[in-house]
């Protein structure tokens, strides 16, 4: 009897411990935004790690990815099983730490980089880091993303517990947060954000002059990381410029990035050259008045896409495989119910 009194102590503070410590997860998991409504865009690198890991091809990039390429298409078509590891402004150092993360789970045969980030040699936004990195499952590859990506004043432990960055969120609350209090919607098909509506781009301003037009250190030195580890796991890596009308793409830049990839033997694809080709309609096939494609935008190109992987890299039809024409069998399924509902949100009868 006394040795069972002695340990109730220990036990009553072990089980005190045990409440505080659920007490605060909860409490967390209530305050961190769930990205399901409105801004989806910080949902989408945590969606990756509930997939299958068998991709051919893995997109690694900023919006230019994520709203520009529809692996449906790519799969329908020619059989291509792609993934894409974008989020709102990725800066490269990010890309490279996605890919090093995503090379944890499997070794895809291409790896295609959207250059756009390139114009950027420091974080520019804690929202932005955030919409990435907390998606982002631990691992080295995650730690050295967050010192990478932190902005002056930004702290690492706030990374680790999120709790002590939303602390105050208790204002903007709302029904979804207690929804999706343990678990969330899928809000991306394979990483595609899909818009159906269609605002024509019209009036798109010219670039601004720029004091200097080189791309950083900073930014020149993951790229380099990103090209060595490509080449060190057999993968073929694809630099590509989606067709993105604005933010504006200097022909100083074009350059530099054209300069890269012949020095490095890497096959670069600026589509903003290839609208005609791949038939691109800036009044139909954009959703933001050039800054995005819409869906028929995305389709576009990816069937273009698709072709080139299939003729010029080799990629093999996977659509015998049974179990995976399966999975892509639910995934085309969620991707025709909610394009038409899309088509009926806005009031449209049907494809363009």
């Amino acid at each position: 009897m006394k040795r069972e009194h002695k340990h109730r102590p220990v036990l009553k503070f072990i089980l005190s411990a045990i409440v505080a410590l659920g007490g605060l997860f909860l409490l967390q998991r209530l305050l961190v935004p769930k990205y399901v409504d409105g801004i989806v865009e910080g949902a989408f690198v945590a969606e990756y790690y509930k997939e299958e890991k068998d991709f051919d091809v893995i997109f690694i990039g900023d919006c230019e990815v994520y709203e520009n390429f529809s692996p449906i298409v790519l799969w329908e078509q020619y059989g291509i099983n792609s993934y894409i590891r974008g989020s709102a402004e990725q800066y490269i150092w990010q890309s490279y730490y996605l890919l090093e993360d995503t090379l944890r789970y499997e070794t895809p045969e291409v790896v295609i980089f959207n250059i756009q980030s390139l114009q950027f040699d420091v974080s520019q936004n804690e929202a932005y880091n955030r919409m990435t990195l907390e998606g982002m499952e631990w691992s080295p590859a995650k730690v050295k993303a967050i010192l990478a990506s932190m902005k002056p004043g930004e702290k690492f432990l706030d990374y680790v517990f999120p709790i002590l960055r939303y602390h105050s969120r208790w204002s903007e609350l709302e029904s979804t947060d207690l929804r999706y209090l343990f678990d969330t919607k899928k809000v991306s098909h394979n990483g595609y954000y899909m818009r159906v509506d269609v605002r024509p781009a019209e009036n798109v301003p010219e670039g601004r002059i720029l004091a200097d037009y080189s791309f950083g250190e900073n930014a020149w030195k993951y790229l380099d990381m990103m090209t060595e580890l490509c080449e060190e796991k057999g993968i073929e890596l694809i630099l590509i410029k989606a067709p993105s009308l604005y933010p504006y793409w200097y022909e100083e830049w074009e350059v530099q990035v054209e300069d890269y990839a012949a020095e490095h033997n890497l096959k670069y694809i600026n589509f903003l050259e290839l609208t005609e080709e791949v038939g691109i309609d800036y009044s139909l096939d954009t959703y933001d008045a050039g800054l995005h494609m819409n869906l028929s935008g995305a389709e576009k190109l990816a069937s273009w896409l698709g072709n080139f992987l299939k003729e010029e890299i080799g990629l093999l039809d996977r659509r015998g495989e049974e179990a995976l024409a399966a999975s892509w069998k639910e995934k085309i399924a969620d991707y025709e119910a909610e394009k038409q509902a899309q088509y009926e949100k806005y009031g449209m009868t049907g494809e363009k």
